[in-house]
């Protein structure tokens, strides 16, 4: 038996979603960060905002919509930075803003969105479905997968990708597999934190660890352990003071990032 508030059904899924996605915020998120797709992930959450509202009307399944126009932003992304007419952060800049603006019209003037633009914005962590959990587990399962098949040309492309090519390393078709396990993660994630806070659980555990990790398997290790512990803490301030919990996951992850920062800057600084 859990003790209290974990003892309630719908703060058991939430647990349990919470757990999943510190996974993924572990495994996904140690790509993220040394691949530097923060700003991309964030935009991946932005962009598939105008999905799940149209969803609704046109009879779609939320996370199918959003996966949808979440790979459509991914691959454009990719195509774009590959051109080298536009930096990949404009690019994505520029869709964030399109996607964010474009999802608001949608919602409020055009479609009767079967959810409001603040939990689509902010998720629901308390609020979620068997059907929700099982969707995490399945991308979990890939995105494990995935990180089994491909970690080897992940980390070879994104350390130098001139040597990767000269060893065989094929990096471009990893890359474009990365993107999109990418935009599957945030898809699930979703539902728990909303649109604009995937970054809460995908992101900001790992970039924190890596302040301090001294290595790729100490960074995986340090940011999943780093998720579950934000997650199982956001839940429980965010029920007892009744506030959002993705809200809650993302300050509390600021807090904690802000201090490791603040930490590691002293201990450098001092003589040694």
């Amino acid at each position: 038996m859990l003790p209290a508030p974990f003892d309630l059904p719908f703060m058991q899924r939430a647990l349990l979603e919470a757990l999943m996605l510190a996974v993924l915020g572990g495994v996904l998120g140690t790509w993220i960060v040394l691949r530097r797709l923060a700003f991309f992930t964030h935009g991946a959450g932005t962009a598939a905002f105008p999905g799940v509202v149209v969803a609704g009307p046109w009879g779609v399944a939320p996370q199918l919509a959003a996966l949808a126009a979440a790979l459509l932003y991914a691959s454009g992304v990719e195509r774009i930075a590959r051109s080298r007419r536009v930096a990949q952060d404009a690019a994505t800049g520029l869709v964030l803003v399109g996607a964010l603006a474009l999802g608001v019209v949608l919602a409020s003037d055009v479609y009767e969105s079967g959810a409001g633009v603040d939990r689509l914005l902010f998720g629901s962590l308390i609020g979620l479905s068997d059907a929700d959990l099982w969707l995490t587990g399945a991308a979990l399962a890939v995105v494990l997968a995935l990180d089994a098949a491909l970690g080897r040309s992940w980390l070879a492309g994104g350390f130098d990708p001139v040597a990767a090519r000269s060893l065989g390393v094929r990096s471009a078709g990893a890359d474009l597999v990365l993107l999109g396990a990418v935009a599957v993660a945030v898809v699930v994630a979703i539902d728990a934190v909303g649109a604009l806070l995937v970054t809460a659980v995908l992101v900001m555990p790992a970039a924190t660890v890596r302040l301090v990790a001294p290595s790729v398997r100490a960074l995986r290790a340090g940011a999943t352990a780093l998720a579950a512990a934000e997650g199982v803490v956001g839940l429980y301030v965010a029920e007892r003071l009744n506030v959002g919990p993705g809200p809650a996951l993302a300050v509390l992850g600021g807090a904690v990032f802000a201090a490791v920062a603040g930490v590691s800057a002293v201990r450098r600084r001092r003589p040694a």
